[in-house]
């Protein structure tokens, strides 16, 4: 059996506000809740208008509180803003809200431009300098291994409860792969961000894992996928993407492209280089087509489970992109 989850940006569709996109990130982890997906996460972005999910640790509680069994998480915090104490403590208070359900992903990358970054770390931005010793000090924190020199040793990490979140590692790169395999940690790869040399990555992980804070690796690939009832519906979805593509090529700043500007948009020569060459992050269509895609890449990356992620230019169809997926894997069964 093929486990499921969900990667939700909180994207914000041309034509919608961000108080819609919020409440249709509530409905989609219900949805998830239901449909039997195995963990629903939150990115983390900044300053970006076609995301709005800065705060996945504010928007996780508010899930928590919406759904019955779906582990929640981050995918994830973008730690070298923070210091690792106060985000242990936020997931520890996860956690003691929502037992067995919590996981801290934790990444490098800005989630947004490097002006963004500076704001939002106050002109201190590391471009993630200290973060493997951040995610160490992560790791010693929720094990209570850290070093006796360690500035954090003794100190009481509030909330005091018996379980413990679950810890990611998630990168696009080698980088995080073998960070990943050298603390112990469970490890997600990006294809939707690099559709290239993923199951090297993932192969150097597994190969090079030291037992730590899990006994074994664990891996998950997390795939961008819009799955459609017909090749009609899945083509008219697919322009949006396209077009968002382009505008994120561009460095335009601007809301995910609806279906009607998708499919009204005209493109020339070099417009249409980049779609084709950011084709193999996406899988889109009908059941059949994607599911077959989607196994031949957790194949490919010996992957424990695949974590999808759709931005599609409709709400609704978004929806329906994950509950043709369920359907498909069988995962109420």
């Amino acid at each position: 059996m093929t486990l499921l989850s969900v990667l939700d940006q909180t994207p914000v569709i041309d034509g919608h506000s961000v108080a819609d996109a919020i409440a249709a990130t509530i409905e989609l982890a219900q949805l998830a809740d239901d449909l039997g997906y195995t963990r629903y996460w939150c990115a983390e972005h900044h300053g970006l208008r076609g995301v709005s999910n800065p705060c996945p640790e504010v928007m996780l509680a508010r899930l928590g509180s919406v759904t019955k069994r779906i582990r929640l998480g981050s995918g994830g915090v973008m730690l070298p803003y923070y210091s690792p104490f106060k985000v242990a403590e936020q997931f520890m208070m996860l956690e003691a809200l929502f037992p067995n359900r919590i996981d801290l992903g934790v990444g490098r990358a800005p989630g947004g431009d490097m002006r963004t970054a500076q704001a939002v770390a106050a002109g201190a931005y590391n471009r993630g300098d200290i973060f493997p010793q951040q995610v160490a000090d992560l790791v010693g924190l929720m094990s209570g291994t850290l070093p006796a020199e360690h500035v954090a040793q003794g100190v009481l990490l509030q909330p005091q409860v018996e379980t413990r979140p679950q810890l990611w590692m998630l990168g696009s790169s080698e980088f995080g792969g073998l960070l990943a395999a050298q603390l112990g940690i469970r490890f997600a790869f990006a294809h939707f961000i690099n559709a290239h040399f993923g199951h090297q990555v993932a192969q150097a992980y597994r190969e090079r894992f030291k037992p730590g804070n899990e006994a074994q690796p664990y891996l998950a690939a997390a795939v961008f996928v819009i799955c459609a009832d017909t090749d009609e519906e899945a083509a008219a979805l697919e322009k949006a993407v396209d077009l968002r593509r382009v505008q994120m090529a561009y460095g335009l700043n601007a809301p995910i492209p609806n279906i009607e500007q998708g499919l009204a948009q005209e493109y020339g020569e070099r417009e249409r280089l980049v779609i084709d060459r950011e084709k193999p992050r996406s899988i889109i269509g009908t059941p059949e087509r994607v599911t077959e895609r989607m196994l031949t890449l957790q194949e490919q990356f010996e992957a424990d489970e695949l974590v999808v992620l759709t931005v599609a230019g409709s709400y609704r169809a978004r929806l329906r992109s994950y509950e043709l997926l369920a359907d498909a894997f069988k995962l109420g069964a």
